[in-house]
């Protein structure tokens, strides 16, 4: 019998909910959004294993302890009938599986289609701003600024925002909405939405996405202060409040009051050995699950 299923079990458990819920909470994770967004893909990725993987190794456990054992008996002409249990419970997880990946591409899928229609819009409304390598200009009267990521990504700001913001303060706007492109932050909060909407009765999964769309925007703030300074963020920050908490990546953004507050009175960088464990533990996070499936 495998011995394996019941720690992947236990472990999938756990960081769908109690350390998930713990780390939403953790005071640390502002003064180092990359290493704890590090950490939260890497929980994300090995619950996901852990979930799945005990129930798989369950299933095939009358074949041998793992995967890999369990392929030797196969290729070794030992295969024979699981038994109802091991066939029901492997056939639950496919079917688990399944419906997580169709919910994922769903969610995508939807993602992909209404940009394709904004970014539409956007070509025929919206004019290349010259000052801005990229950037293109809204005739709108609210000060806005926001991104539309993908292969064909659009940086957008409202032609209030050009009226209304100092250049500084356009240069420091442009700089975070160009990290969020760069660093492809649409991409890191997407298989949370899609395990949120999967698993919306688990506090843990809604505090981690809620989590996760947090320090993106924090993540892209401190790229910002770093390339146009903190003072020039934050006041265009203030000028573009309502417009930026409206289109920002997810409804479970930072709120406004909170960016500025981190932004002006930033928090102490993580000592490096502590950016160092983080980092560590994200690795060891995955590893873990993937050596007991095996």
């Amino acid at each position: 019998m495998s011995t394996a299923w019941p720690i992947l079990l236990a472990l999938g458990i756990a960081l769908a909910e109690p350390v998930s819920r713990w780390l939403a909470a953790a005071a640390w994770t502002e003064r180092d959004p990359v290493g704890a967004l590090m950490l939260w893909q890497a929980i994300g990725l090995a619950g996901g294993l852990s979930l799945l993987g005990a129930g798989v190794t369950f299933g095939i456990a009358p074949l041998g302890d793992g995967l890999l054992a369990a392929g030797r008996a196969i290729l070794a002409g030992q295969f024979h009938d699981l038994g109802p249990l091991h066939d029901v419970v492997l056939a639950v997880t496919l079917v688990v599986a399944a419906w997580l990946l169709g919910v994922l591409g769903l969610i995508s899928t939807r993602t992909l289609r209404a940009r394709r229609k904004h970014r539409d819009l956007l070509d025929v409304l919206a004019t290349p701003w010259p000052s801005a390598s990229g950037a293109h200009v809204l005739d709108h009267p609210v000060p806005v600024a926001y991104c539309l990521p993908g292969p064909r990504s659009r940086l957008v700001v409202s032609a209030g925002a050009v009226t209304t913001l100092a250049q500084s303060e356009l240069d420091a706007v442009l700089a975070h909405e160009r990290a969020h492109l760069r660093e492809r932050h649409d991409l890191v909060v997407l298989p949370f939405v899609a395990w949120g909407a999967t698993a919306r009765r688990v506090p843990g999964m809604v505090a981690a996405q809620r989590a996760v769309a947090r320090l993106i925007e924090m993540r892209a703030d401190d790229v910002a202060a770093a390339e146009a300074g903190p003072a020039e963020l934050a006041g265009a920050l203030r000028s573009v409040a309502g417009g930026a908490e409206s289109a920002a990546l997810t409804r479970f953004s930072a709120s406004m009051g909170e960016r500025l507050t981190r932004i002006e009175s930033p928090p102490r960088p993580l000592p490096r050995a502590a950016r160092f464990a983080v980092r560590l533990a994200a690795v060891a996070l995955v590893v873990v699950p993937t050596v007991l499936l095996l």
